[in-house]
């Protein structure tokens, strides 16, 4: 086995769209409808609103880091050298566990929208398949991943846009019914405060993603010029595939609709519905269907991609076995890719094991890791900044625009919505378990690394 390390043959286009695809996937076209249903139509765009700013932040303040170290460890790496290593010892931990939980969601989602065609096939069967279709994408160069995720986003790009023109078609053509589906029952706020925190997890799952501009800086050509232009495209995508798309879908269907509350078939997918609706279960149907698979298996390749490389980076930090450091002749890091494919197959066979929602339970665990992840981004950043001198801050290629109020108010609104769940079950060991189980992990390990590190 040679070592050769990972190759930069990313380019910006590459990075763009990588950074985009990641984080349109399952959360958008599945999860964006039970977040109508529970929130209302106000309650989810605002939800959306209040988190695209929140992301935005976080994504200049790692675009700023990236820039100025590009490295395919990313906000974990700097975690450890800026924040102390045992807390990026448990950022890479989460980091990696966290990708490895969304592959096995996204694929246990792909089995869900397949029943739209093959209604007696069975989820395991269909799921592996779809795994190892994922897994083929990533057996190879990372140019031949940049190339497949490249096509794969600009589909689900291109038909976002076309829905979104669509929609407003509709909506004009409409005004009633959109006023009454706004008002509809208790709407536009549905259920109140309860509602609203209700749907920050499912918000954030559907954001996930957009930190893979610093996983793939360590594989990009010039990140110098690439980051910062992929960085500032970043807010006008979440204001026109999230908060824009989120308001018209709730103009055009009403979120008391009972289908957006069955998370185990494809027609809870508020696009498919507004489909159905309007155009009928003809051609059309089976296309948005088509495409809403489409972004699922996307946005597996690119979980597969950034648990592969967090799994990576730690191991040449010695946070994990150094064999995770190893690459082939292709700069793939293949142990760390066979490890995070076993992992997330095991989470994935497991989920189908038990009786539940396997989608929502999955979507719960992931979201949690994923604001963890974001915490560790905005502390990185603030520690950075004190961490690198003044001369060089001066010097940055590129400067986030709100520091130090960006990750400060980043921090704040995490930790808020983190406590936050505690109103969404009732206080037993069990529940608080399942659902701050992750937060509890986090913790351990930190500890764990503390102490250990000390003999």
């Amino acid at each position: 086995m040679e070592n050769i390390g990972l190759k930069r043959n990313l380019k910006a286009r590459h990075l763009n769209m990588i950074a985009l695809g990641g984080s349109i996937g399952t959360g958008i076209f599945l999860g964006s409808g039970y977040a109508l249903h529970v929130a209302g139509p106000a309650g989810a765009v605002l939800a959306y609103a209040l988190l695209s700013i929140m992301v935005y932040f976080l994504i200049t303040s790692l675009g700023e880091m990236a820039t100025f170290r590009p490295t395919s460890g990313s906000f974990c790496e700097y975690s450890t050298d800026y924040v102390g290593p045992s807390f990026g010892f448990a950022m890479g931990i989460n980091y990696w566990f966290n990708w490895a939980i969304t592959i096995a969601a996204e694929i246990s989602a792909a089995a869900i929208i397949m029943k739209f065609w093959f209604p007696d096939i069975s989820p395991i069967l269909i799921s592996s398949l779809i795994f190892l279709l994922v897994l083929f994408f990533n057996v190879f160069s990372v140019k031949i991943f940049g190339e497949t995720e490249y096509i794969l986003s600009f589909i689900k790009v291109a038909v976002i846009i076309t829905f979104i023109i669509l929609a407003f078609a509709l909506v004009v053509s409409k005004p009633s019914l959109a006023s009454q589906n706004i008002f509809t029952a208790d709407g536009p706020f549905h259920q109140g405060f309860y509602g609203f925190m209700s749907v920050f997890l499912i918000a954030g799952f559907s954001f996930q993603g957009c930190e893979l501009i610093g996983i793939s800086a360590g594989e990009t050509k010039d990140p110098q010029k690439s980051i910062p232009k992929a960085v500032r495209s970043v807010f006008w995508r979440l204001i026109l595939f999230y908060i824009l798309a989120t308001a018209l879908i709730g103009l055009l269907i009403p979120f008391n609709d009972p289908k957006l509350f069955i998370q185990d078939s494809v027609e809870s997918s508020p696009f498919t519905l507004i489909f159905m609706k309007f155009f009928g279960q003809g051609l059309a149907t089976n296309f948005i269907n088509l495409v809403i698979l489409i972004a699922v298996i996307s946005a597996a390749n690119a979980s597969m991609y950034a648990s592969t490389r967090t799994l990576f980076s730690m191991g040449q930090k010695s946070q994990a076995p150094k064999i995770f450091a190893k690459t082939n002749k292709y700069g793939l890091p293949i142990y760390a890719l066979i490890a995070t494919a076993l992992v997330g197959s095991a989470f994935l066979l497991s989920a189908f094991s038990k009786n539940e929602n396997i989608f929502s339970t999955l979507l719960t665990i992931s979201a949690l890791c994923g604001f963890i992840a974001w915490f560790g981004i905005a502390l990185s950043h603030f520690k950075f900044r004190k961490s690198i001198g003044e001369d060089k801050v001066n010097n940055l290629k590129y400067k986030s625009k709100f520091y130090p109020i960006a990750p400060l108010l980043a921090m704040i609104f995490i930790v808020i919505i983190i406590a936050g769940q505690i109103t969404q079950f009732d206080l037993n060991l069990i529940n608080i378990l399942e659902n701050y189980g992750a937060l509890i992990i986090f913790i351990a390990l930190i500890i764990i690394h503390k102490i250990f590190s000390k003999r």
